[in-house]
């Protein structure tokens, strides 16, 4: 199928792919959508921006019958924000319809989780561990699901969730279909897949964009300056439309957003430790463009759409690689240029290679009186030190020591070893 319109879908899901503009599927759409339809267990891969969202939701959809007064689809996502994400995607597709949709997050009322489910939605969106609470205590009625669809699930594995989502997928039917999404596929991931997907069709879609394409790769030593001193001349030296500045943890964010702020920065803040509604308050205020600069753990990386970012500033450098090309990928996007800038400390130089290894071409900058400049490239001192070695070991070996030894023998040796190595050097700066 080249277009949607190609598709035999039920005419409420055909007027809401026209009233989100979508004509042609992507990629990822094209493979899963037929996929789901026929009901063959899937494991889509696939990185952010693929579409890879709609490619679920519209086949689900379809597959849902009014008639039917119960569960039958569970859409399970790591974060409250990707789960509110969906679940807002979802309600724009079932606008006008019979379909009941329901958002069980963490971090809300309980009591209020019970009393949704007491509409019987069709289809249910959330976070494992609330779904996994909601189906233990007997609100939700999960034993009726045939479809489970578990997105981004590499990130619910690092971040601990794959066991609550075993425990709600162990009382679903045995003919359940599992569909899961996800960038990389961890090898301990692989027997929580073989316990519920047998033969599943995989998916892999490769459609990330050049990793050069509208890009601007800074790399900025920080040397002995202290680091957030560092990122102040940084701040100075651009004029962001919006910045999303990444560190390792949750202290470290909360920490960097407070010396921003007693330096006249107003930041907003997005980590895993805000409460629910501080966090809905803030996902409100960035997209109402309130911020300049955000201050932002991994958790931002992945999925969580915020339009607009001109400027990705690595303070850390994440321990995780893989998530290096996440964060960047949050600027230049939808054919708009972006800046990833790195602030790297000697000791970091073992990282920095690895991540030029995936492809990552840095210009070596510096900031000088709220000006970019270009600095020697950090090799630069390692070639020289590792030049002036070869020098004396070739000088040394030159020069070697008279069978008889005379007064002086030292001194004429030093002479001649000094009057190689010159001439080594002379020879070496007109290569």
């Amino acid at each position: 199928m080249s277009k949607f319109t190609d598709y035999q879908f039920k005419p409420f899901i055909r007027e809401a792919i026209g009233r989100l503009g979508f004509e042609n599927p992507t990629p990822i759409q094209k493979e899963i959508i037929p996929l789901i339809l026929k009901g063959t267990n899937a494991i889509g891969q696939a990185h952010t921006g693929t579409g890879k969202s709609h490619s679920f939701i519209i086949p689900v959809l379809e597959r849902t019958d009014v008639a039917i007064d119960g569960l039958q689809a569970v859409i399970s996502a790591p974060t409250r924000e990707l789960a509110t994400q969906l679940f807002n995607e979802l309600t724009k597709m079932t606008e006008g319809t019979a379909i009941r949709s329901t958002l069980l997050i963490g971090g809300t009322d309980k009591q209020r989780s019970i009393g949704k489910l007491k509409s019987n939605p069709h289809i249910v969106v959330g976070t494992p561990g609330r779904i996994s609470d909601m189906a233990e205590n007997g609100a939700l009625a999960i034993h009726t699901a045939t479809i489970l669809v578990i997105d981004e699930a590499d990130l619910a594995f690092d971040m601990g969730f794959i066991e609550d989502i075993d425990k709600f997928a162990s009382k679903m039917p045995a003919s359940l279909e599992m569909y899961v999404f996800s960038a990389t596929i961890p090898e301990k991931l692989k027997p929580f897949l073989t316990k519920y997907m047998e033969s599943p069709v995989h998916v892999k879609i490769g459609e990330r964009k050049p990793l050069t394409e509208g890009m601007h790769y800074s790399l900025v030593p920080v040397r002995s300056m202290n680091k957030k001193k560092k990122l102040l001349q940084v701040l100075e030296a651009i004029n962001p439309y919006l910045a999303i500045i990444f560190t390792n943890t949750r202290q470290n964010a909360d920490g960097l957003a407070n010396y921003l702020a007693e330096h006249g920065i107003k930041a907003g803040r997005i980590h895993g430790d805000l409460a629910p509604r501080e966090r809905t308050r803030m996902m409100k205020q960035i997209r109402d463009l309130e911020f300049q600069y955000i201050v932002a753990t991994d958790l931002a990386a992945r999925g969580i759409d915020i339009p607009g970012v001109s400027h990705v500033i690595n303070f850390e450098l994440p321990d995780e690689l893989e998530f290096f090309i996440h964060r960047v990928g949050r600027t230049a996007r939808a054919g708009n240029e972006g800046t990833a800038i790195t602030l790297y400390e000697p000791s970091e130089n073992d990282k920095i290679v690895k991540i030029e290894k995936l492809g990552i071409p840095f210009v070596h900058e510096d900031v000088k009186n709220a000006e970019w400049v270009e600095v020697k490239e950090r090799h630069a001192r390692q070639n020289r030190v590792k030049e002036e070695d070869a020098i004396d070991r070739k000088a040394n070996s030159i020069v070697k020591k008279p069978a008889k030894v005379k007064p002086g023998y030292k001194k004429k040796m030093a002479q001649q070893v000094a009057k190689i190595q010159k001439r080594e050097r002379r020879l070496t700066r007109k290569k």
